[in-house]
């Protein structure tokens, strides 16, 4: 406990809160009293859904028979991938309990000064990373689109699509939380009936008795299904952001609802999408290896429907990065930069354009995709194993008042404001993660003596938790432990 509890405060929201849908949020990670919550559980279900319908489900689909997996195999890969997005769920009650961003709950875990760099990196690079690349899709459909009525520039039109889309991104993030619950469901209604069209002009071409030319056997088909793994497991991981959505929920919310809506919200829009890019890719493998998922899948499909889908594919990437840079800007005021949420959420949306500008004019969708998915999982394997494993061990019991208190002598001021155990388990599950990572441009050397075998995620992960429960038990982790470890 604290030496001085009588110095731990909280910094105190806005004279004039406001969450309300049609007003811009003012709240950022101040801690959320018991008569301003509100919500149901299962809001949180539509939250997550708007974001996973998405053209990346495609295009990650696709991927899994470009590698070389039979359907059935790639199916069984999705499903096994999708179940990860138990893990977001679980940390997701952590936000009800302590009243407050993540990026602020986990001082818990890393200390009050060691988790500045711990979030600084994970929000920020996860963050940019994940903008980047919903906007990506979003300009290349939309510049062909635009293409297809004259305007062709291939610098001028991307660049001015991804001004668009971000500048109308930053203004969800702006309105924050309330506008999030209010129209996500909506979104969803409207995102599900245009994918759900466009996989039933696909289907119909289906190649149901596709094989591959040279079937996969041995080492190297399970190569090929743990690398598919790794891109699936890394959606999901890397959303750790899950309890600044939930922490509006009113304590007494169950926590097993708040789980399921999460998971369920998550992870079947994406399995169903990710099938059909899997199916999409027996009949138009060439196609997509050659243009781009994009040009491969707007040829499927009728000429009325191209445009539909583009503004559908427009409308996931403002759900999903209006989300994104919400959380983002949150995290810029926890590693203690004196900035208020909005203008955090404005930096936020202006360095993750310039990164997709960046994009835009050096890469293709589908190999972007995948490199950045792959290598995200070094920092979102350790980070979210770690997160999930604090919540279970200490119960869920986080003191939003105790999270606040950034001086000398604090619960959560460690060594030095340092948590060993935390930073020692990220940095050894991150270096752990990459030995046994297998990209195109980085094979780890475990990875490699596997024959290309990837398991970066399930031993990452390990790795991190093994390291945080051992230390824990330590001297070094006596300062704050966790009840009940």
């Amino acid at each position: 406990m604290s030496q001085h509890p009588q110095t731990a405060q909280a910094p105190a929201p806005p004279a004039e809160f406001v969450d309300a849908p049609n007003q811009p949020e003012t709240r950022g990670i101040e801690l959320i009293g018991a008569g301003e919550r509100h919500g149901r559980a299962r809001d949180l279900f539509f939250v997550w859904a708007a974001p996973s319908v998405s053209i990346l489900n495609f295009t990650v689909g696709a991927t899994l028979v470009l590698l070389g997996l039979e359907l059935w195999q790639a199916v069984l890969v999705v499903i096994a991938g999708s179940v990860l997005w138990v893990f977001p769920g679980l940390i997701a009650i952590s936000g009800p309990a302590a009243g407050t961003s993540g990026s602020v709950i986990t001082r818990a875990i890393y200390g009050i000064i060691g988790n500045k760099p711990v979030v600084a990196f994970t929000g920020w690079l996860i963050g940019a990373v994940f903008l980047a690349l919903n906007w990506l899709a979003s300009s290349f459909l939309g510049a062909g689109l635009l293409a297809g009525m004259g305007l062709s520039d291939p610098v001028v039109v991307p660049i001015a699509v991804t001004l668009v889309i971000s500048a109308l991104t930053v203004l969800v993030a702006v309105y924050g939380h309330a506008l999030i619950l209010r129209v996500y469901s909506w979104l969803t209604i409207v995102l599900a009936v245009i994918f759900v069209t466009v996989a039933a002009f696909i289907l119909p071409q289906v190649d149901w008795s596709f094989q591959q030319p040279e079937p996969l056997s041995g080492v190297p088909l399970w190569s090929a299904i743990t690398i598919g793994f790794t891109i699936i497991a890394s959606s999901p991981i890397s959303f750790i952001n899950s309890p600044d959505i939930a922490r509006y929920l009113p304590r007494s919310t169950k926590p097993s609802h708040i789980i399921s809506a999460t998971a369920l919200g998550g992870a079947l829009p994406g399995m169903v999408f990710t099938i059909v890019g899997a199916l999409l890719a027996t009949v138009a493998a060439g196609a997509v290896m050659e243009a781009g998922i994009e040009s491969a899948l707007l040829a499927m499909l009728p000429a009325w429907l191209g445009p539909v889908l583009v503004i559908g594919v427009i409308t996931n990437t403002i759900a999903l990065n209006g989300m994104t840079t919400y959380t983002s800007s949150m995290a810029l005021q926890a590693i203690g930069i004196p900035i208020r949420r909005i203008p955090a959420a404005v930096v936020v949306g202006v360095i993750g354009t310039a990164l997709t500008i960046y994009l835009v004019l050096s890469t293709n969708l589908l190999d972007a995709v995948n490199l950045m998915l792959q290598f995200l999982v070094i920092v979102s394997a350790p980070t979210m194993a770690v997160f999930v494993a604090d919540v279970v061990m200490r119960r869920n019991r986080y003191d939003g008042v105790e999270l606040f208190d950034e001086e000398r002598g604090g619960r959560f001021w460690y060594s030095g404001g340092w948590s060993i155990p935390g930073m020692a388990a990220v940095v050894i599950g991150g270096i752990a993660t990459a030995l046994c990572l297998s990209t195109e441009v980085w094979t780890g050397p475990i990875a490699e003596s596997l024959g290309y075998v990837d398991l970066s995620v399930p031993v990452g992960m390990l790795v991190s938790v093994g390291v945080y429960t051992v230390l824990l038990r330590t001297p070094l982790g006596k300062a704050g432990r966790p009840a009940r470890v």
